[in-house]
């Protein structure tokens, strides 16, 4: 038996807002510490997050000064695999913050919503 896996597609998410960013990143660090694969998409607005020192500048607790990009390396730490969208990229021009592990296409996403083991959210 397949063991499914979980895409997160994190389109609208604004970084502006870290709050609403911080909920599906929390849940692919629980579904990896689960066991499950985990694949985090940054696209559209999201893809901000993939870019420069953006996820830095979020702060998501201002007591603590957790920032949006301590939660993506813990996400990632737990197993949680992420990949930014090429037009995302391309339209900003800038480097990615190292988590990232690879530049994907709409085909990509699209080939991996498909597959009937994968459960997919989006944000």
């Amino acid at each position: 038996m397949n063991k499914k896996k979980l895409l997160i597609i994190m389109s609208n998410s604004d970084p502006a807002n870290p709050e609403g960013c911080y909920a599906p990143l929390f849940q692919a660090t629980i579904a990896a510490a689960l066991s499950y694969e985990v694949e985090v998409v940054l696209t559209g607005l999201s893809g901000q997050l993939a870019i420069g020192d953006n996820a830095e500048k979020a702060e998501v607790n201002l007591e603590t000064h957790r920032t949006l990009y301590d939660i993506i390396k813990e996400a990632h730490q737990a197993g949680v695999s992420f990949k930014a969208c090429n037009t995302s990229l391309e339209m900003a021009g800038k480097d990615m913050i190292e988590e990232v592990e690879e530049r994907v296409g709409a085909a990509h996403v699209i080939g991996e919503a498909m597959d009937e083991n994968t459960v997919t959210f989006t944000y």
